[in-house]
């Protein structure tokens, strides 16, 4: 019998149309949500059934310690000045060895929050900045 192991949560990339970013230290809120509409039909009062609703995915939530790079940033400037520029994605789970496992495609989106890093003069910990993305649609890729 062959073990295996499952990934760990700490090695993924980001890729937003032909932008590759690493040393992200969290990623989450990625998944979908299917409402559930009830309803019960006349001849039996009693017994409600359950259709699937409209669909729904949650915001996506990167942080990463600040840098140089710009190009997340200068995304969500861009929706503050009035230029919406939607994007297609993915989040990429790697192996021990670097090696891509599991993809989550993501598509239409654009960033609806940034936070900057808190600070403090008795500080120690890197400096942190976070963005929220917002997508239409969110599917995890076939291996």
């Amino acid at each position: 019998m062959v073990r295996v192991d499952p990934y760990k949560n700490f090695r993924f990339l980001l890729e937003i149309d032909g932008l590759t970013q690493a040393g992200f230290s969290d990623c989450s809120g990625f998944g979908s949500d299917v409402e559930v509409v009830e309803y019960r039909e006349g001849g039996d009062a009693s017994t409600v059934r359950k259709l699937p609703g409209k669909s729904s995915f949650p915001d996506l939530t990167l942080k990463w310690g600040i840098t140089d790079s710009r190009e997340l940033y200068d995304w969500h400037q861009g929706i503050l000045d009035g230029k919406l520029q939607r994007k297609n994605g993915s989040i990429i789970l790697l192996d021990d060895l670097g090696q891509e496992k599991v993809r989550w495609n993501f598509f239409g989106a654009w960033p609806s929050k940034y936070k900057a890093p808190d600070l403090s003069g008795t500080g120690k910990e890197a400096a942190i900045d976070a963005l929220t993305i917002s997508c239409e649609r969110l599917i995890r890729a076939a291996a």
